[in-house]
């Protein structure tokens, strides 16, 4: 059976106290956004939905960024769930199959889930997802006749005996297409708060004898980001996940706590990741490889074998082929580093290219930028770049060429030969003495006063 996604988008999220849309805001260096449709993907739509409404245009841009294919709607009044849900009618138009209606600010609902909440469509004309709460608090709750759904009851609506119930909504519906926008165009809103709501669709469908079924979850699974506070819960939960999963494919943490991933990190097995590392987006790291204490990787390939750190900066861009060394407080941006190559300390490799087994002496550094454009450094296999040297871009090192220390290379270096690019020393024989002893005169002359 075909399956489409409406992942509902429009919610300005007051409580999250912020003047961006609420399923903008970030978890594990993604949008909320971005994970919903991560999950939803899982399920191969054959189209996709994203009902915008609160800062419309910016929801729409990172929903496009996320994925082109995806259809955009605006819920320029917000209505209720049943409203927006109501917008998509339009963008599934001819199509025939089950609908999943998503939301963007419950990021973490499993790929199998869904898939269970699929499987259960040849049971039921509608399927809702539930979750027994350890405090149900004010959710709604799932009132069942059996092993079907009875009727959805809100809070607010709901009898003492209702209320005792542990079985409760999680907003998460599935229907045949066609069966549910029939349903939703019923839709009453006469309530409080005059909107449509979503849930009274499968109090429509049964009333109509249409069979109402829950697939049950984790609570886990359906939280959503409302607050600040829950944002940090999410991320809390992503991490201790994303750690396990690390963990249980092969992966040392020696202290898994300190270790913060992104949601896009890729690590293989038998990689060590030692305290305080910190991933950002789209970092691949291979089988074999050791990331030191307090690194930050970002936008970067560390192939296997290689050593990154402590205290080292990867940057996008960075490229580190197997057996790489790179030490303490180095940075490495839009580089190229070659098997063997060592940058050991001190030092910042931008816009460049570095040789095999190539050294790199502490204090380098490559001087890309000229204040309007980036230029490349490229240095040449087996080459020694003495420390503190400046490689004023663009330039060239041979291979096995060496820079002795403390010089300024403005010009190529050919094959096999040794450039120094230092000022003439002079030595002042007695004037380091003079000097000092003048300056300590003045001083105390100036405290006499």
């Amino acid at each position: 059976m075909p399956t489409a996604l409406i992942l509902l988008a429009a919610g300005q999220g007051n409580r999250m106290m912020s003047d961006r849309a609420k399923v903008l805001h970030e978890v594990a260096g993604a949008p909320l956004l971005a994970h919903a449709m991560a999950t939803g993907r899982a399920l191969d739509p054959v189209r996709t939905v994203v009902v915008t409404g609160h800062q419309a245009d910016a929801v729409r841009a990172a929903a496009l960024d996320i994925d082109p294919e995806v259809a955009v709607v605006e819920q320029a009044e917000r209505l209720g769930t049943g409203h927006a849900v109501a917008q998509a009618r339009p963008a599934l138009d001819g199509f025939s199959g089950d609908v999943i209606v998503l939301y963007g600010d419950t990021p973490f609902i499993r790929p199998e889930t869904l898939e269970a909440m699929a499987a259960a469509r040849a049971q039921h004309a509608v399927v809702v997802l539930g979750f027994h709460a350890a405090d149900p608090k004010r959710y709604g709750r799932l009132v069942m006749a059996g092993e079907a759904l009875d009727r959805i009851v809100e809070y607010s609506d709901a009898t003492e005996a209702e209320r005792a119930l542990t079985l409760c909504n999680s907003g998460v519906i599935a229907a045949d297409c066609a069966t549910l926008f029939e349903l939703i165009g019923a839709l009453s809103n006469d309530n409080a708060a005059g909107e449509y709501y979503l849930t009274d669709v499968v109090g429509l469908a049964c009333a109509r004898g249409l069979s109402a079924g829950v697939v049950i979850c984790d609570e886990a699974e359906t939280l959503g980001v409302n607050s600040r506070a829950d944002l940090a819960a999410a991320e809390a939960a992503f991490q201790a996940r994303a750690r396990a999963g690390a963990l249980d494919n092969g992966v040392t943490l020696t202290a898994p706590e300190t270790v913060f991933f992104a949601f896009d990190t890729v690590i293989g097995r038998d990689a060590v990741i030692e305290p305080n590392v910190i991933f950002g987006s789209d970092v691949t790291v291979e089988s074999g490889a050791r990331i030191r204490a307090f690194s930050h990787l970002e936008g970067c390939h560390v192939s296997r074998g290689a050593v990154v750190g402590p205290f080292a900066r990867l940057r996008p861009g960075a490229e580190l082929a197997e057996d790489v060394r790179v030490g303490n407080f180095v940075e490495i941006k839009n580089a190229q580093v070659a098997e063997g190559a060592k940058v050991n300390h001190l030092t910042y490799i931008g816009d460049a290219t570095v040789g095999e087994h190539a050294n790199i002496g502490a204090g380098t550094i490559t001087c890309n930028y000229d204040g309007v454009f980036k230029h490349r450094t490229e240095i040449g296999a087996h080459a020694f770049i003495g420390s503190d040297t400046m490689l004023v871009a663009p330039v060239r090192i041979g291979a096995h060429a060496m820079t002795a220390s403390g010089s300024v290379i403005t010009t190529n270096v050919p094959d096999d030969a040794l450039a120094l690019g230092r000022a003439r020393q002079e030595v002042k024989p007695g004037l380091a003495r003079r000097l000092m002893d003048r300056l300590r005169a003045e001083k105390a002359k100036r405290k006499g006063h």
